[in-house]
This record gives C-alpha cells, sequence and structure tokens, in this order.
C-alpha cells in the first residue's frame, strides 16, 4: 500500500517527539534498603577478596623465580585480567547498591560493556592457550622450553587481548547503533548485551545472531582447543609409571579443568541460546556468577592444591615475618 504525504508527515512528527536516551537506570536485584545493604556488604568482602588473591597471586609469581615458567606466566596474566574484570563491574554496582539514581550515562555504559567484554573474552582464548601450554608440558616434556619459548607464549598473550577487542568492539559498535527511546531502565546491575537489547525501540534481530554466532564460535573454538589438549594430556597421563606422577600432574590439570568448566559453562548459559529463552532475572545471577565470583574462586582453584604456589606463599610469609623481627 502507498503511503501518502500526511502519514510520512505524521511518522516526521512521531520521530522527532522521540527523545534519545543519554542516561540509564540499572535496576539492580532489589528496592528492599535492608537487602541491598546485606548485598552491599557481601560483594564488598568478593570484591576484596578478588583483588587480594589475584593480585597476592601475581605478586608471588613475580617474587619467587621458581615459578618463573610459561604456566605461571600465564596464569598471572590470569589473575590480572579476574581483577580488572570485578573492577570494571563490583564498584559501579556498590555505588548503586546506597545511590537512589543507580544511574549510568550512555558513554559509561558502553565504556562498561567494551571492557568487560573484552576481559570476558580474552579470558576465554587464554584458558584454551594454558590447556595448549600444559599439552606441550606432559605429553612432550623434553621439546617444552623450545616449543613454549618466550616468543610463543607472548604471542598468544597478545593475541587473546586481540581476540578480546575486537570481539568487545564488535557487539559495543553494534549495540550502541542501536536506539534506545522506549525505556532507560536496565533490569541489570551491569550493562550487560542481552538486557540493553530488550529495552531497545530498533529491530535487533540482527545483533541478537551475531551474539549467537559470535559467541558461539569463540566458544567452539576455544572448548576444541581446550578438550583435544587434555585428550592428548590423558593419554600422557596414562602412560606415566608413577603413581606420584600422575597425582601431581593430576592436581595441575584438574584445578584448570574446574576452573575451565565453570566459566564455559555460565557463558554457554548466558549467550549461546535462542533470544526467546533469554529471562533477565535468572540471566542476572547467573552473569554475576562468571563476572564476579569466578574471579574471586580462580586464585583458590589454582593455587589450593598447587604444591609450587603453597610453597612460594609460605617463602614469601616466612621473609616478611623475618624483617618485621629485624625491624623491631
Amino acid at each position: 500500500m502507498t503511503r501518502t504525504p500526511s502519514d510520512k508527515n505524521a511518522e516526521k512528527i512521531q520521530m522527532n517527539n522521540v527523545t534519545e536516551i543519554t542516561v540509564f537506570i540499572l535496576l539492580g536485584f532489589t528496592d528492599d534498603f535492608d537487602m541491598k545493604i546485606f548485598l552491599f556488604i557481601l560483594f564488598l568482602a568478593i570484591y576484596l577478596v578478588t583483588l587480594i588473591g589475584n593480585l597476592g597471586l601475581v605478586t608471588l609469581v613475580i617474587e619467587d623465580s621458581r615459578l618463573h615458567t610459561p604456566m605461571y606466566y600465564f596464569l598471572t596474566v590470569l589473575s590480572l585480567l579476574d581483577a580488572c574484570f570485578s573492577t570494571v563491574l563490583t564498584p559501579k554496582m556498590l555505588v548503586n547498591f546506597l545511590s537512589k539514581t543507580k544511574s549510568i550515562s550512555l558513554v559509561g555504559c558502553a565504556t562498561q560493556m567494551l571492557l568487560f567484554v573484552t576481559f570476558g573474552t580474552t579470558e576465554c582464548f587464554l584458558l584454551a592457550a594454558m590447556a595448549y601450554d600444559r599439552y606441550l608440558a606432559i605429553y612432550n616434556p623434553l621439546l617444552y622450553t623450545v616449543r613454549m619459548s618466550p616468543r610463543v607464549y607472548v604471542t598468544l598473550i597478545i593475541a587473546s587481548y586481540a581476540g578480546g577487542i575486537l570481539h568487545a568492539t564488535i557487539h559495543t559498535v553494534a549495540t550502541f547503533s542501536l536506539s534506545f527511546c522506549a525505556s532507560n531502565e536496565i533490569r541489570h546491575v551491569f550493562c550487560d548485551i542481552p538486557p540493553l537489547l530488550a529495552i531497545s525501540c530498533s529491530d535487533t534481530h540482527v545483533n541478537q545472531l551475531l551474539l549467537f554466532y559470535c559467541a558461539g564460535s569463540i566458544e567452539l573454538v576455544t572448548i576444541v582447543i581446550i578438550l583435544v589438549s587434555y585428550g592428548f594430556i590423558l593419554f600422557a597421563i596414562l602412560k606415566i609409571n608413577s603413581a606420584e606422577g600422575r597425582r601431581k600432574v593430576f592436581s595441575t590439570c584438574g584445578a584448570h579443568l574446574t576452573g575451565v568448566s565453570i566459566f564455559h559453562g555460565t557463558i554457554l548459559f548466558m549467550y549461546v541460546r535462542p533470544s526467546s529463552n533469554y529471562t533477565l532475572e535468572h540471566d542476572m545471577v547467573v552473569s554475576i556468577f562468571y563476572t564476579i565470583v569466578i574471579p574471586m574462586l580462580n586464585p583458590i582453584i589454582y593455587s589450593l592444591r598447587n604444591k609450587d604456589v603453597k610453597e612460594a606463599m609460605r617463602k614469601l610469609l616466612k621473609r616478611n615475618c623475618s624483617m618485621k623481627k629485624n625491624i623491631f
């Protein structure tokens, strides 16, 4: 049906009356004051433990020369990622627990999304690189230092960050190219992609496909690398005659597999599924888990059963105690 000039004029008037949103409101979990105080204390404690655990692990690796190996360099980068990941989201969330407005600017929202998607995607690639590193170390230890030279592991780390930045840029540009005019209330505690798509007054079909296929492709590639690496590792473990040797390998690889399973499981649940299955209330809890809780758990997962890390920690504590005795 042909549109008349009056229809076109009416549409122009309607579009002119629409005001583009420049500030968003993060609705969060609840409006109950007592619950917000409880959540503030809880997430503040989680954030402090996250910073202490991850930055403490970085300090251990820097201070102890025995940890100057590719495995611990990867772990250092992972710890820094987790500290940054949590810092991008938690302080703003803590402020909103005590604030009446709970507002975040359009630029602030876009920056937050860009950073947290960058760190999250980089962690996906880094976990795959860590699995490849374990494969080289266990399957063919005699050639490990040659194959995992500084040039190789530095390249893997840089490539992980490059992939993270590229993926985050694609989604940030695609999301904030949409119009937000119907509502500025985000049913979340931070600027995640699905809740922003939910309040856009533009057609988000392309964005949803982009999210599904990009996130799905990254998950597929990284999980395949991890599974293949650990398949070879399993064959190598079965060839080890020493029970102590098998136990040490299982201890190191078991920690990595635990961290990988938790992280990728939540990512798959959040982003690699049909848009019709999104439930924002449930997704908010899951996203909190992988963005705030997992960064706290990673130092525990990777150091609790690691004899080298525990020995480095005892050595550092002993040295600090000796220095205090000399001072006083």
